[in-house]
């Protein structure tokens, strides 16, 4: 029952509250270690959560865990996904628009007693790949309901924007952080927006 009402009752990622603002705040996210997948939406049919069910089966959260120990590994929070990059503008005779390669890359941070790549369980499957991830520092904004492309698109704007007037220079796309199932009611889910920056 808590899940669906909103309580975030797995291990989160530590951090380091650095500055606190009206908008949004600056952390220092501790080193940790990240089972990752990227995947290209247009082949799974549109679907942009579409490596969930890749990383879950690689910790065993639906049944037996797909990794060299048959190690069920918890799940943690946040399910943090990364878009591909924005389309740039190429000042030539005409705009040349580039696209990337249009790729999702989707993490589940791994609980902290792995404290690094080595301590984590295999992958069976070869897209799953772990990693370590150092100390990073971000610029946050947090906001409930659903994370439709819209609501996180003026999220991300509004955020660069703050962080720029503020003096903060953005070093990365942004992220974002969704921290309930998708059965929690809609208002009660917490999400967050993350750039990093230097």
């Amino acid at each position: 029952m808590g899940m669906m009402l909103g309580k975030i009752t797995v291990e989160t990622p530590k951090y380091e509250v650095l500055h606190t603002c009206p908008d949004y705040e600056i952390r220092r996210y501790n080193p940790s270690v990240v089972a990752e997948v990227a995947y290209d939406p247009k082949q799974l049919k549109g679907d942009k959560d579409g490596g969930f069910m890749i990383l879950a089966n690689y910790i065993g959260a639906l049944g037996q865990p797909q990794n060299s120990k048959s190690e069920k590994v918890a799940m943690t929070a946040p399910v943090i996904t990364k878009n591909p990059p924005e389309p740039e503008k190429i000042a030539m005779t005409a705009p040349v628009i580039t696209t990337g390669d249009g790729m999702i890359t989707m993490q589940f941070v791994l609980p902290s007693k792995y404290q690094n790549a080595e301590d984590a369980p295999k992958p069976a499957d070869e897209r799953v790949v772990i990693k370590e991830e150092g100390e990073k520092k971000y610029g946050v904004v947090r906001f409930s309901g659903v994370a439709t492309d819209k609501v996180v698109e003026e999220k991300v704007r509004k955020l660069k924007e703050s962080l720029k007037k503020d003096g903060h220079k953005a070093v990365g796309d942004f992220l974002l952080a969704r921290y309930n199932p998708p059965w929690t009611l809609p208002p009660l889910r917490t999400n967050e927006v993350m750039i990093p920056i230097e």
